[in-house]
């Protein structure tokens, strides 16, 4: 699913019998190159005199799967608006992480909140062995081969800043030849 930009444009038409004029909005998609998913929504209610009143929010992560990606949490009266919010939050924290050959360079152990998570590379054909929050992150910056595993929280907002963290914090070994004054 490939996230679209409407662009809006408002056009004026005037009815020639009557002097009444119609406002016709156009809109044009563009294709972007980045994909978004909802991975989880919120819907919290406040209790007032006449009721109760409902708020929505939403954690989208956005990527391009070329190493790419990017969290946001979007909140609102409706379901759709407080999407369209965390994408553009996503859109605008996008961060790059080190994919090498479908896979991450080494283990990584990340700690977020009450979240213990762990990140194993693995063998070509394994596939993205992980849960419905993890599993988006890594899909959309292009990990196709990993093993995760998390002990403690599962709380998908913990999950998903626990998985990019982890992503970051990599090193591949360009980077840690640079650091020990080595040639790699």
């Amino acid at each position: 699913m490939a996230a679209s930009k409407p662009s809006l444009r408002v056009l004026v038409k005037a009815d020639s019998n009557s002097k009444r004029y119609t406002l016709e909005r156009e809109t044009q998609t563009q294709v972007s190159e980045f994909e978004d998913r909802v991975v989880h929504i919120n819907r919290c209610a406040k209790v007032v005199k006449g009721g109760r009143r409902f708020s929505f929010s939403a954690l989208v992560v956005v990527g391009n799967k070329k190493g790419k990606i990017g969290v946001g949490l979007g909140k609102a009266k409706e379901v759709s608006e407080a999407i369209r919010k965390g994408t553009e939050a996503a859109q605008h924290s996008l961060i790059d992480v080190v994919v090498l050959d479908g896979t991450i360079p080494h283990d990584i152990e990340v700690k977020f909140g009450a979240t213990h998570m762990l990140l194993m590379p693995a063998a070509p054909g394994t596939g993205v062995i992980a849960g419905s929050a993890a599993r988006a992150v890594l899909e959309l910056a292009g990990v196709r081969n990993i093993l995760t595993k998390i002990h403690g929280s599962s709380n998908p907002n913990t999950v998903v800043h626990a998985c990019i963290e982890g992503l970051t914090s990599q090193k591949n070994q360009k980077d840690c030849a640079t650091l020990r004054g080595m040639n790699a």
